[in-house]
C-alpha cells in the first residue's frame, strides 16, 4: 500500500489502513525497518551501556508503553528504550538518524490526542528512568530535574521546601514534567498560575539532529536573541526529546476557601465570574453541568453539594488568610444571590471539605469514562463562551437528539471539555465515526470564535485533521519550516501535529 496515501487520509483511517498494510502486505521496507531497529537496539547495548532493563521488545510492554490514554489508535511499537542520561538519549536519536527509524517519547501516557501513540513501528523512547530531582536554588525558588519526573513528586518536593507548584490537573499522580512540556500542560489553576510555560525556567533538549543543547540556563533576565526553550514547549517531541527541566516554584498558597455555587442559565455563570474576579484574586474558575452532577451522583463517590438541582455548577477557589478577604467573598456571594444568579451554594468550613468539594470536579472524567465519551478539549476567549456553548448545544442537538452531552471545563480560562456519551446499546466504532460527523461543525465554530481547537492536551494525531481551524495555512508551513532545522530527516514523533 502506497505510505503517501495512508498518511493524506483522516486520521482515524489512517490508523485502520496503516494496520491493514502492515497484516496484509508485509512489504520489503517493514523486513529492512526491523533489521535497523535491532541494529540499534544491538548498538545501544554493545557501545552505549544499555543494561538489558533499558530495552523491552515483549508484546506487553509494546503495548502499554506504546499508547497514551486515547482509543482510536492502535499501538504497534517496535521497541521501547530506557534511556538514563541526557548521553543515551543523544545515542538513541544520532542512531534513529543514521538508520532512518522514527523515535515517539512516552512520558505518563496520559494525553488525550494520541502524541505518545506510536502506531507504525517506531521506537519508542520513555523517560521512565530519568526521574530525579536535582539541585534546588533556594533564592531563584528553582529546582532543576529530569523529564520523568511525576507532576505530584514535583509537588511534593516543591512542599518539602514550603514552596508551590501549582500546575495542577487530575492525572498529577501519574503525568511526567517531560509530557507536561511537550503539550504546554494546563490543569484547574490557570486562571492564576498560567499554563506549564510559565514555570519553565531553563531546558536541556536533545534536538532531532542529536545535538544537545542547554536554553536559558534557569535565568530570568536574558536579552541574547531567541528564547529556543519556548519551541520546544508545545511541540510534542516532534523537534525533539526534553530531557532536562529547572522550573520555577511559588510560595504556598494560604488558607484556600472553595465555594460550589449551583445556577439556571450559563449566563449566570458569566455573571458570578465577573463579580468574583472584580474583588477577589481567584485561584480556580471550574464549571459543570447536570449531566456530570448526575453521573457523579450515580456513581456514588461524591456527596451531593446541597439539595437543589441546578442546570450549571461552579467551583471556585481563593486564598483568604485575612478576614476581610472571607467577609469580601460572602458579601459578593449574597449579592450573587440577590441578583438572582446563583440558587443555592455551599463553602467550605476546613482543608478536608474543600477536597471533598474539589472531589465534584475531579472526578467527572474517571465517573463519565465508562460511557466512552467522544471528547472535545477546546478554548475561546472567556467572552465568547457563552454564545460558543449555545451554538455547540445546538449543532450536536440538531445532529445527534438522542446523545447525552456533558459539559465541564476551566471557565475561568476559556477552556470547555464536550463530552458526548454513547449510548448503551450502540458500538463504539458506531459511536466514534457519528461524532466525527460533526466535528467539522463543532472546528467550524472554534474557528468562527478565533479559539483553539485543542486547548491542553496538544495535536497529536487525533486533532490533526483539524489543524486548520486553529492556524493558517501560512502559518503551518512556517511550523513545518521550523521543524526541518531541528529534525531534517523527520524522526521525531513523525504524523504528529502536521505532516511533512
Amino acid at each position: 500500500m502506497n505510505e503517501s496515501l495512508i498518511e493524506n487520509q483522516p486520521a482515524h483511517e489512517r490508523t485502520h489502513a496503516a494496520e491493514q498494510a502492515d497484516i496484509n502486505e508485509p512489504s520489503l521496507q517493514s523486513a529492512v525497518n526491523t533489521a535497523a531497529v535491532q541494529a540499534i537496539l544491538q548498538t545501544l547495548r554493545q557501545t552505549h551501556q544499555f543494561e538489558e532493563s533499558q530495552i523491552k521488545t515483549d508484546s506487553e510492554s509494546l503495548e502499554h508503553w506504546g499508547k497514551d490514554w486515547t482509543k482510536h489508535f492502535a499501538p504497534a511499537a517496535a521497541a521501547i528504550v530506557f534511556p538514563k542520561t541526557t548521553e543515551q538519549v543523544q545515542a538513541i536519536v544520532l542512531l534513529a538518524n543514521e538508520h532512518n527509524v522514527v523515535l515517539t517519547p512516552s512520558g505518563g501516557r496520559t494525553g488525550l490526542s494520541a502524541g505518545a501513540v506510536a502506531a507504525n513501528g517506531e521506537i519508542v523512547v520513555s523517560m521512565d528512568k530519568m526521574n530525579a530531582i536535582g539541585q534546588f536554588y533556594p533564592a531563584d525558588r528553582m529546582v532543576e530535574i529530569e523529564a520523568g519526573v511525576v507532576t505530584e513528586q514535583l509537588q511534593q518536593f516543591a512542599e518539602s521546601k514550603d514552596l508551590y507548584y501549582p500546575v495542577d490537573f487530575a492525572s498529577a499522580g501519574s503525568s511526567q514534567i517531560g509530557g507536561n512540556i511537550g503539550t504546554n500542560a494546563g490543569g484547574i489553576k490557570v486562571i492564576r498560575y498560567g499554563m506549564t510555560r510559565q514555570w519553565i525556567m531553563g531546558l536541556t533538549v536533545v534536538t532531532g539532529k542529536g545535538d544537545i543543547l542547554q536554553l536559558n540556563r534557569g535565568m530570568v533576565k536574558n536579552a541574547t536573541g531567541y528564547d529556543l526553550r519556548h519551541l520546544f514547549i508545545g511541540s510534542e517531541g516532534t523537534l525533539g526529546f526534553v530531557t532536562q527541566a529547572q522550573i520555577k516554584l511559588d510560595r504556598l498558597p494560604q488558607d484556600l476557601n472553595v465555594m460550589v455555587l449551583g445556577m439556571d442559565s450559563f449566563n449566570d455563570v458569566m455573571n458570578v465570574l465577573s463579580a468574583f474576579q472584580a474583588k477577589i484574586d481567584l485561584t480556580a474558575f471550574e464549571f459543570f453541568d447536570e449531566v456530570a452532577i448526575d453521573k457523579l451522583m450515580a456513581h456514588g463517590q461524591v456527596q451531593e453539594p446541597f439539595e437543589s438541582r441546578t442546570k450549571f455548577y461552579t467551583l471556585l477557589e481563593f486564598e483568604a488568610p485575612y478576614e476581610p478577604i472571607m467577609d469580601k467573598a460572602m458579601a459578593i456571594f449574597e449579592e450573587c444571590m440577590e441578583q438572582g444568579w446563583v440558587v443555592d451554594g455551599v463553602m467550605s468550613q476546613s482543608l478536608a471539605q474543600a477536597a471533598e468539594l474539589w472531589k465534584l470536579r475531579e472526578y467527572i472524567s474517571e465517573t463519565i469514562s465508562v460511557f466512552t465519551p467522544y471528547k472535545n478539549d477546546v478554548s475561546v476567549l472567556i467572552s465568547y463562551v457563552p454564545e460558543f456553548i449555545e451554538e455547540i448545544d445546538a449543532i450536536v442537538s440538531h445532529n445527534y437528539p438522542d446523545f447525552e452531552v456533558c459539559w465541564f471545563g476551566h471557565i475561568g480560562d476559556g477552556n470547555l471539555h464536550l463530552n458526548i456519551l454513547k449510548p448503551e446499546n450502540m458500538s463504539k466504532d458506531d459511536f466514534f465515526r457519528e461524532c466525527q460527523i460533526v466535528n467539522k461543525y463543532v472546528f467550524e465554530t472554534v474557528q468562527k470564535y478565533g479559539g483553539s481547537v485543542s486547548a491542553e492536551h496538544g495535536v497529536g494525531m487525533t486533532k490533526k485533521p483539524y489543524l486548520q481551524y486553529s492556524r493558517s495555512a501560512l502559518e503551518i508551513d512556517y511550523l513545518r519550516e521550523v521543524k526541518k532545522v531541528f529534525d531534517p530527516n523527520n524522526i521525531m514523533n513523525r504524523g504528529k501535529i502536521f505532516d511533512m
